[in-house]
């Protein structure tokens, strides 16, 4: 007898009549059954190329070799398993992948025999991964065509890997918008244009508006703008974000030799540089160069006060008084030596400010360089020098402070007088204390606090230093006799 034959019932349209198949297979306990509902009739009604091997000859597993060696297998379709399966080993996996159609199965596993022999790493992907791969490239073509950089793969993979371990938990998305709102948002400049841009941006607030006090006085922002001019000329060819803790600790390594209060107030001006360009988005927020040890602000010790003595000061007001040339220094020279009003402050007073309140001299707010309100006292010296300034009206001095700074030098060179820094008020305030010993009277005089005037202005002067100092008044008529000079007795707080 030949072999034995079962009947078979076909799922497709084109068979009409059943068929019989061998059934010598390694599977032959899985019997074929119907279709399952949704399978693709279509690609099972396609006809195998002529010339191709039909699956009705075929004994499954189907060996396919490859110059003698047998690389892959092609299983049928069993119950649980309803499509051809292409199964193969690389790289130490068993792999496989289904098809619908025999023919195609055989065609994928012709190609892939050769592809082992050869030993192409394409065999080694899992349809899955093969998938994954072709979604990788095809998303990195859309970097290429936006950007214009091309990336392999393993590049690709490769940064990814990196920044997500440093990143351990953390989203490597959130990273991405942490880095946005701080280095990504830098605009690259030049620090000199930068420096210049920051200065013009300081020029409004140096202008006084509706007759008030501008906010930043013009000759401090001029000291400031010639510092920062300075520093960027320091570091010629620098972007603003180019800036390291290193440059700023050579920059004030420049600076050794002056005193640690002009380091620190050359600190202040990098500071408020540093912070501008931050607002501008020319520095990360965190850019951390404030912390390099330069930048670190020194205790300056008190600087040593320097003041005019009593007979330099008689023959100043006596040079103002009688030499036409000099003679609109008065007015603020006196209010400054005896009346202790800061320079600055005295050449923004109008005489209306000296006469409006009786026995004193009103320092407004818009004038005061604290802010704050005050009454100075017009003691009997200082009424003598300002007596013949009675009925004047309008400003004391119509000129800007550089013009006094000159005109007030020339005098001290025709006098063959020192320049001592601010030594007219140094001068009054040590008086003051010398004769009333009364820290908290002197500092409302001078509209100082008691703290800074008992440590830098006590035993500067004796007493009788100091009653030469107020007993210095304007040259009187031979005929008349001269009242005491004194500053009236005034009442201590205490």
């Amino acid at each position: 007898m030949g072999p034995r034959r079962r009947r078979f019932k076909s799922c497709r349209s084109d068979h009409l009549a059943t068929s019989e198949i061998p059934s010598e297979n390694e599977h032959s306990a899985e019997d074929q059954t119907a279709c399952p509902a949704g399978y693709d009739t279509v690609l099972t009604q396609e006809t195998p190329e002529s010339g191709a091997e039909s699956e009705k000859d075929v004994k499954f597993p189907k060996r396919i070799k490859y110059r003698g060696r047998e690389l892959a297998t092609i299983y049928r379709p069993s119950k649980s398993y309803p499509n051809y399966r292409v199964s193969w080993t690389a790289g130490g996996r068993r792999l496989m992948k289904g098809f619908h159609r025999y023919g195609d199965a055989k065609s994928h596993a012709d190609q892939l025999v050769k592809d082992l022999a050869k030993g192409s790493p394409a065999a080694n992907l899992t349809a899955g991964q093969a998938a994954d791969a072709l979604i990788a490239l095809a998303r990195l073509d859309r970097y290429f065509q936006a950007t214009g950089k091309r990336i392999s793969l393993a590049d690709g993979i490769d940064s990814f890997c990196t920044a997500a371990t440093r990143l351990r938990d953390r989203p490597l998305a959130e990273a991405v918008e942490g880095f946005m709102s701080t280095v990504a948002s830098v605009k690259r400049m030049d620090l000199g244009q930068a420096v210049e841009q920051w200065i013009e941006s300081r020029k409004p607030k140096t202008q006084a508006r509706d007759g008030k006090r501008p906010q930043l006085s013009p000759g401090y922002a001029y000291n400031v703008a010639m510092w920062a001019r300075e520093f960027a000329k320091t570091l010629p060819g620098y972007a603003v974000c180019d800036l390291t803790k290193e440059l700023f600790n050579a920059y004030m390594a420049n600076h050794g030799a002056v005193s640690p209060k002009t380091r620190n107030e050359r600190r202040n001006v990098i500071r408020m540089f540093i912070k501008w360009a931050e607002r501008q988005d020319l520095l990360a927020r965190n850019n951390r160069l404030l912390e390099a040890d330069s930048m670190t602000r020194e205790v300056a010790e008190p600087e040593e006060m320097q003041l005019y003595t009593p007979k330099e000061l008689a023959a100043i007001l006596s040079a103002t008084a009688e030499k036409a040339e000099f003679k609109p220094l008065l007015p603020v020279v006196a209010l400054v030596a005896l009346g202790g009003v800061r320079l600055q402050e005295a050449t923004r007073l109008h005489w209306e400010d000296v006469w409006h309140v009786d026995g004193h001299v009103e320092i407004s707010v818009a004038k005061s360089k604290t802010r704050a309100r005050r009454l100075v006292t017009i003691n009997p010296p200082l009424a003598a020098w300002l007596e013949p300034y009675r009925s004047c009206s309008g400003p004391l001095w119509t000129q800007c402070l550089d013009h006094f700074h000159r005109a007030f030098g020339a005098m001290l060179e025709d006098l063959k007088i020192p320049a001592r820094r601010n030594g007219l008020r140094h001068g009054f305030v040590s008086a003051h204390y010398a004769l009333y010993s009364d820290e908290g009277l002197t500092a409302k005089e001078s509209g100082n606090s008691p703290a800074m005037v008992h440590k830098n202005y006590k035993g500067l002067l004796t007493r009788k230093q100091a009653e030469a100092w107020f007993a210095v008044s304007p040259q009187q008529p031979a005929n008349v006799i001269p009242l005491a000079t004194a500053p009236a007795a005034q009442e201590s707080p205490r």
